[in-house]
């Protein structure tokens, strides 16, 4: 029996580009409104991939007019359209949370270059 289903499930995979946490994907994804169907893109960085097989999801995570959006997409859906890789990212992590602590650093941690290196200076804000 459970190679019937193990059989389904790999009839419903796609072919999907490889990418990881800490690399920036863009998703197009299809919105329903009403009757209306319409294609929208979310673009952001992969904080986790987890499951396995056709149950596979991934968590991308944007910020939008400052604040943090997450969204949960299941990786084989029909209603993503694609996925596009944007930019590679330098992450050894199976699961990148980091995005999520960033905010004020103290001026007594700066630790001069090694500083922006883990502190991009487009988020930095001094308290």
């Amino acid at each position: 029996m459970s190679n019937v289903i193990q059989d389904l499930e790999r009839a419903q995979l796609r072919n999907v580009p490889r990418f990881k946490a800490g690399d920036t994907v863009r998703v197009h994804f299809q919105v329903i409104e009403g009757t209306r169907r319409r294609v929208q893109v979310f673009e952001g960085i992969v904080l986790k991939r987890q499951g396995a097989g056709a149950r596979e999801t991934f968590t991308v995570r944007k910020q939008s007019f400052g604040v943090g959006v997450e969204r949960t997409f299941p990786l084989h859906s029909p209603k993503i359209e694609k996925i596009e890789v944007a930019a590679i990212g330098d992450v050894n992590r199976a699961q990148s949370c980091d995005s999520r602590t960033w905010g004020g650093v103290p001026r007594n941690k700066l630790i001069g270059i090694v500083f922006f290196v883990y502190w991009p200076p487009d988020r930095i804000s001094f308290k």
